[in-house]
């Protein structure tokens, strides 16, 4: 064994010039701080997030890491100094005295440099395995290959690793690939957590009964909605029909099995720069809220949702704003959560069903429940058990109290845009979207709809345009925090489906260009023909107008217009007087 500057020791497998990209990660963060026992000789093995380093430094005092980059080495020794002793190598090549706890969360996959034998995954849990003490503490993480994300994933194999995430690509017939077979192939018992996106990890029995609209597939499906993947269907789908057939536990991105020690919490999530766990009970969830962002002097009350009705707790702080005005206030978040399924499943299940008069029963109840409030209003996060509702947890507010017609706006505008942008089924005709169908909805929820004015100029927007352009900008603030509306990537059975949409109403601006092209040859032949004879018209008054001015300069017509006024008098003897008269005066 070797040593290099700053303190970083060198075993055979290093790898040079490389580096090993890694991500934050705060619930496992917390996960570990959770599982880990204190003041134990600790190894972490393969490339972890500098955040998962400290929450393991903070336990113990003797840790030492193992990453195939000598680049990552000595950043970690020049990031750590002292505290951390640093290893560039693979793992075939440490050898040394067993540890009390080994962390391999990342997995076994970027343990082995260029160098090293062509080992499987059962001959690297092995080598693993002579590392640790007979009781240690063992975290190990596992890719799923039979992930949702990896089924749906629209790219080739070869194209699913960048060179800064250097794995072999080749079957290994000896990986697990399910959660019993990871149990099995481990030496120890363990725990094992359902791994979604690295932003939510549920405990797998938990997982496995989850349904439908219930916290930990709400979790689960946020948790893969924000992983920017190009997909060839949207995953919120594919959870909803795991959860229902009970297979949420064999869908995740990956497992998380903890040898050793005992589960602390049943979930773990991340929200914001916060995380969230939470424990079933027999009547719903008890969460907690782990790390407090930092203070802000923005609000000075604050809105904490209950089942019943909406208090205003005073607060003293509340963290700073994100994502334009909304932030995320924890105090706001339930410490018991009930259960039941989220609103938004039984709307989606009533829209499907076309059982119109049970979803508009199901909206005036939520307009009766619905108060003014600084919580963003999501019915994919209110809690609905068939006689009531409640919020989940959710903590995203607003700085000052919005209005009940404001808050239901918005949720309605996020529910079209789920609704519509999965392309689910529903009853209403398919050219009654956006503005109209958010305002029908409204309109069930208690909202009197718009009056109807007429437009002012061409560019004047609809009544139902002005009643919910507030709520879409809540809305869409609401998708810029929670990071689902921020993808660059479209899967491909919408954009088969938007490409369809697009030909049809192109066929149907076809007929109407040739519809239109029809008309406008009709009417240039009666143009054609009103020109004809205005110009003949315009000829006959031409030689008209020159016979009359002919007539009217003759001597003939001097002397008919001289008889004519003649005949005019009616007293002849009278006239004759008068011009004896002016002649005598003369």
């Amino acid at each position: 064994m070797s040593e290099l500057a700053a303190g970083v020791q060198v075993v055979r497998g290093e790898m040079q010039p490389w580096t090993d990209h890694t991500t934050p990660r705060p619930a496992l963060a917390a996960l570990l701080t959770d599982v880990v026992p204190a003041n134990r000789r600790t190894l972490i093995l393969g490339p972890h997030a500098p955040q998962l380093i400290e929450s393991v430094l903070a336990h113990s005092a003797d840790v030492t890491i193992l990453v195939r980059s000598v680049a990552d080495a000595q950043q970690l020794g020049e990031d750590f100094g002292p505290c951390l002793q640093v290893i560039a190598g693979a793992l075939d090549g440490l050898q040394t005295e067993p540890y009390d706890v080994i962390i391999a969360s990342d997995g076994l996959d970027r343990v082995l440099g260029y160098d090293s034998a062509d080992l499987s995954w059962t001959a690297r849990l092995g080598a693993l395995a002579a590392l640790a003490a007979p009781d240690a503490v063992v975290v190990l993480g596992l890719e799923n290959e039979f992930s949702l994300l990896n089924l749906l994933d629209s790219r080739p194999a070869d194209e699913r690793h960048g060179d800064d995430e250097w794995r072999p690509l080749h079957d290994d017939p000896t990986r697990p690939v399910a959660v019993d077979q990871l149990k099995s192939a481990l030496p120890w018992a363990c725990e094992v957590y359902a791994d979604f996106g690295s932003r939510s990890f549920v405990r797998a029995d938990v997982a496995a009964t989850a349904r439908p609209g219930e916290l930990p597939t709400r979790l689960a499906g946020a948790a893969l909605e924000s992983v920017d993947v190009p997909l060839l269907s949207p995953a919120a789908e594919g959870v909803d029909t795991a959860a229902r057939a009970g297979l949420l536990a064999a869908i995740p991105t990956g497992w998380l099995a903890i040898a050793g020690t005992g589960a602390t919490h049943d979930v773990y999530a991340q929200s914001a720069d916060v995380v969230l766990t939470a424990d079933q009970t027999l009547t719903g969830w008890d969460t907690t809220i782990i790390g407090d962002p930092a203070p802000t002097t923005a609000p000075a009350t604050t809105t904490t949702a209950t089942t019943a009705a909406t208090t205003t707790t005073p607060t003293t702080t509340a963290p700073p704003a994100t994502g334009g005005s909304l932030f995320f206030d924890p105090s706001v978040v339930p410490s018991t959560v009930p259960s039941g399924v989220s609103v938004e499943s039984v709307l989606f299940r009533l829209a499907a069903a076309e059982d119109v008069p049970a979803f508009r029963k199901l909206a005036a109840d939520l307009g009766d429940w619905v108060t003014e409030s600084r919580l963003v209003l999501r019915w994919d996060d209110v809690i609905y058990d068939g006689d009531s509702f409640a919020y989940g947890i959710s903590g995203w507010v607003a700085e000052d109290p919005i209005d009940k017609e404001d808050l239901l706006a918005a949720a309605w505008a996020r529910f079209h845009d789920r609704l519509i942008g999965q392309h689910r089924r529903h009853p209403w005709p398919p050219w009654m979207l956006g503005d109209d169908l958010i305002s029908a909805w409204l309109g069930m929820s208690g909202i009197e709809p718009p009056e109807q004015t007429p437009a002012t100029s061409p560019d004047s927007l609809p009544a139902t345009a002005e009643q919910v352009a507030c709520g879409k900008e809540l809305a869409a603030a609401l998708d810029v925090v929670l990071e689902t509306g921020t993808t660059t990537t479209v899967d491909v059975r919408t954009t088969l489906a938007e490409a369809e949409e697009a030909k049809r109403e192109l066929f149907e601006l076809k007929g109407h260009v040739y519809g239109l092209e029809r008309t406008l040859g009709f009417r240039n032949k009666a143009m054609k023909t009103r020109e004809n004879r205005i110009r003949e018209l315009r000829g006959q008054l031409q030689r008209l107008t020159t016979a009359h001015e002919r007539i009217r300069g003759s001597r003939t017509y001097a002397v008919s217009r001289v008889i004519f006024h003649a005949a005019q008098v009616r007293k002849p003897k009278v006239v004759a007087r008068k011009l004896a008269r002016r002649i005598r005066q003369r």
